[in-house]
């Protein structure tokens, strides 16, 4: 499967039967998916093709993909499971989250996250993912948010990883 960055909070994430494009944005080319999930208001009609679309709390299962969307008030986060991966887009997460919700979320292997709240350091402890990639960030912000964690970035183009990848300890990828 591989995630490649498509600005902000947007991604595509492309696995062996179904891709699926996280919260569109401006995009500078053409993309297409099989899946667009809008964790706020995004314009979902940008993406090419006929997508299946999922804007809202729900359970979900597209072309070999399950989704769960979890409100958090004005905001879906997303629990994705492509080819054996467990991935969870927080959105605009302000806040920290109930333990329902992080029950819901059980078995996360990569986590998306906007690094720019509080209660970040508690709701990454609390998830505990393999993988964390920072999202709708500043250069400041990420550097203030991997000294918080005591972890350094490594910084790829796009994420290539499969179930049997992911790695022991908990990493942090800048996808730029």
């Amino acid at each position: 499967m591989d995630i490649t960055p498509l600005g902000h909070s947007s991604f595509r994430i492309k696995g062996k039967l179904a891709s699926v494009v996280t919260d569109p944005y401006t995009f500078p080319k053409h993309i297409e998916a099989d899946i667009v999930t809008a964790s706020q208001k995004q314009e979902v009609a940008m993406i090419d093709g006929n997508p299946y679309v999922i804007n809202g709390p729900g359970e979900y299962e597209v072309k070999g993909v399950a989704l769960v969307g979890i409100s958090t008030g004005a905001n879906t986060i997303y629990r994705i499971e492509i080819d054996g991966v467990a991935i969870v887009h927080l959105g605009a997460l302000d806040r920290s989250l109930t333990a329902t919700e992080v029950d819901e979320l059980d078995g996360v292997h990569i986590l998306m996250v906007p690094i720019t709240f509080a209660q970040v350091g508690t709701v990454i402890n609390e998830i505990e993912p393999m993988i964390i990639i920072p999202m709708n960030y500043e250069k400041p912000q990420l550097d203030a948010f991997l000294k918080e964690i005591g972890k350094e970035a490594v910084a790829q183009q796009k994420l290539n990883v499969t179930k049997d990848k992911l790695p022991a300890e908990m990493q942090v990828v800048v996808l730029e």
